[in-house]
């Protein structure tokens, strides 16, 4: 059974939980998170297409971002394995978090050096790379937060951490492009300038480091799984056994439900930097309203749907939040048809992610309810993964269908696409057990 809150929380406790230190601690966390993925993607397709590589190939370049969902593969490891010296004086979760955000800043500083019109492929590679150490951190940063608090909580971990991503992805979107459009001194393509700005992004993720060294208190990791505790000789496996086990033939409806419910959102961020640039929008104006004011209005959506969350139940914000997050990209449809309009921007990103916000919140505390706390980097791992892995990989050929069909019927279709997240959210809600509102 899914552990769903039921009753409605006192209005009063719904917003004192965001000033508690563990809320807190996964605030500066969630930053550190926030920094790689725009920068192996968003970001990454704007300097690609500014140094004029074509969208179709910006489109497969965003399949590095498939290490993400991929992160399954290795979680097991950071389950069972401990870091050499680091593990017996932090923790297996704070020794892990330090090791792969070094590897986060090496990548970076690696994608600093690299031309984008000479040194393609390489420059794919450490993208890569760094898309793999970033995974890795949000597997160790998950189980972190699962393993802090109890479920009763985790809606307003999740909104700490969505907020703190979103101040990260601020910095490496809007920080980024304000940085390489400084040092290029207009819109030509610079590699000078795209070098500055990821360096002072890899310098950036030492705010994480620092964040886990002074962390005193350590996440347990010690629950066990429903039944008894595993057995020693247990193989990697048996995160995903203990997870078929407790849900049975509901494991494929729900596995469903995860694949389709960011698929619309994930599909057109692909093609959204990429739309900026073609339209006219100049990197300051992309700046300033999709990675600064657009993000802001993406973490007072979290904090708005951690407090809903805890007041309404996760149930009921699964149909809200689905609804509006796909209904929202209708708007830079209407963009597209009406030419590069600043106030229509303003509009649309704020509209789609404000919306985006509510929807990031209340669906991590959600796959945070489907775990076993045993197996909580595991099964995360392994749910954020589903989460990812058809969209990124139907993104990947979002170029070619924007050359196909142009930008307002991309969009529209990736609206459209929003109703099969409402269809299994009705389906899970009827036949899973542990999914119905509440009867209050």
């Amino acid at each position: 059974m899914i552990p769903v809150p039921e009753e409605v929380a006192p209005q009063r406790s719904a917003w004192r939980v965001y000033a508690e230190p563990a809320v807190l601690r996964m605030l500066v966390l969630g930053f550190a998170a926030g920094l790689p993925l725009l920068l192996i993607y968003g970001t990454l397709s704007f300097r690609l297409r500014e140094a004029g590589v074509g969208r179709p190939a910006i489109g497969f370049l965003s399949w590095v971002a498939l290490a993400y969902p991929f992160k399954w593969v290795w979680a097991p490891l950071l389950d069972r394995l401990p870091v050499p010296l680091l593990t017996r004086r932090l923790g297996r979760r704070r020794a892990w978090l330090l090791v792969a955000q070094g590897a986060v800043i090496l990548g970076l500083l690696s994608m600093a050096l690299l031309d984008a019109q000479r040194d393609l492929p390489l420059l794919t590679a450490c993208a890569l790379f760094t898309a793999m150490a970033g995974a890795t951190q949000d597997i160790a940063l998950d189980a972190y937060r699962i393993e802090s608090a109890g479920v009763e909580r985790q809606a307003a971990l999740a909104a700490a951490y969505q907020t703190g991503y979103r101040f990260g992805m601020i910095w490496a979107g809007a920080g980024a492009l304000w940085i390489a459009a400084r040092a290029a001194g207009g819109d030509a393509y610079r590699p000078e300038a795209w070098a500055l700005s990821y360096a002072v992004m890899a310098a950036s993720m030492l705010v994480g480091m620092l964040a886990v060294a002074w962390t005193r208190e350590q996440a347990s990791g010690s629950a066990e799984p429903e039944g008894g505790a595993p057995p020693r000789h247990a193989t990697l496996l048996e995160p995903f056994a203990d997870f078929l086990r407790r849900y049975r033939w509901h494991a494929v409806l729900l596995l469903a439900l995860v694949s389709s419910y960011r698929f619309a959102n994930i599909v057109m961020g692909v093609m959204a930097n990429p739309f900026y640039h073609d339209i006219g929008f100049t990197k300051e104006q992309v700046a300033a309203v999709s990675k600064v004011y657009g993000v802001v209005m993406a973490l007072l959506g979290g904090i708005v749907g951690g407090a809903l969350t805890l007041r309404v139940g996760i149930p009921r914000m699964m149909w809200g939040a689905a609804l509006v997050s796909s209904s929202s990209i209708l708007l830079y449809a209407w963009l597209a048809a009406r030419g590069p309009d600043l106030t229509l921007l303003v509009v649309a990103v704020s509209t789609d992610n404000f919306a985006e916000g509510i929807a990031g919140t209340v669906f991590i505390a959600y796959l945070s309810g489907l775990t076993n706390r045993a197996y909580s980097a595991t099964q995360y791992a392994l749910l954020s993964s589903v989460t990812l892995l058809v969209p990124k990989f139907v993104a990947g050929f979002s170029g070619i269908a924007v050359d196909a069909f142009g930008y307002a019927a991309f969009f529209c279709g990736c609206a459209a696409s929003g109703t099969i997240a409402l269809t299994l959210v009705w389906a899970t809600q009827r036949y899973v057990p542990g999914q119905r509102f509440s009867k209050r």
